[in-house]
């Protein structure tokens, strides 16, 4: 059993070293205001004004400058080379809501990481904030109330299947895989969303704007959440 490092009933804020823009961290903290960085993430928190409650990761990309202007108490080493500081992040919180911010727009390898991640660790509601999307792993069940005419798009990582009601084309006979049937560019024309996941493996592309109702959504008890995955 892997204990917590940071838990809380609040939403927490991570932040990691990929793209930051100029309003992510102030949005973040606004909804969700305990701030943990994913290992190169504290020089981006320490930029932003802010000293993390944690670091968490395996320490290779934080300055010994960093380093010393956090506490030590703040300071969570976790040495593995098996996963990835993300990775290593959600499995030593405790929280209702992740809510992720530089983790997206620098390396598209660490991206495709950060999403294996979140399929990973299906257990937890993680919203992933870009530049212009807010990104997420879709439970078994989910109900959304978005502004009208939203672009929707879904990406599947495994074989699953899903049904839908509020998509301008519906998915319900569509055989999701990430080598098959795909869904980009889908919409939603009232702004009222009700999708129901058969397994694991879908991720929701939303408008930034839909933050709000995501995170309402994903918290909201009816939507549950997929079982931890044994390893």
């Amino acid at each position: 059993m892997t204990l917590p490092i940071v838990q809380t009933l609040e939403p927490i804020t991570l932040i990691g070293g990929g793209h930051l823009g100029p309003d992510d961290c102030n949005l973040a903290l606004k909804h969700a205001p305990t701030l943990v960085a994913a290992d190169g993430g504290a020089h981006a928190a320490l930029a932003e004004g802010h000293i993390p409650q944690a670091v968490i990761g395996d320490f290779d990309s934080i300055s010994a400058s960093v380093r010393n202007r956090i506490p030590p108490e703040r300071l969570f080493p976790i040495p593995e080379q098996d996963s990835t500081d993300f990775d290593k992040a959600l499995r030593h919180l405790s929280t209702p809501l992740v809510l992720g911010v530089g983790f997206m727009g620098r390396r598209v390898d660490h991206q495709l990481a950060v999403f294996n991640a979140l399929i990973r660790r299906a257990e937890r509601a993680v919203v992933l904030i870009s530049e212009r999307e807010v990104i997420f792993h879709a439970p078994p069940k989910l109900r959304l109330d978005i502004a009208p005419g939203a672009v929707v798009s879904i990406f599947p990582l495994a074989k699953t299947r899903a049904r839908s009601q509020g998509l301008e084309w519906p998915i319900d006979a569509v055989p999701f895989a990430p080598d098959g049937a795909i869904g980009t560019s889908n919409r939603t024309p009232t702004g009222r969303i009700e999708l129901e996941v058969d397994a694991p493996g879908l991720l929701i592309f939303l408008p930034r704007e839909a933050l709000i109702p995501v995170m309402q959504g994903l918290q909201a008890s009816e939507s549950g959440r997929w079982p931890a995955r044994e390893e």
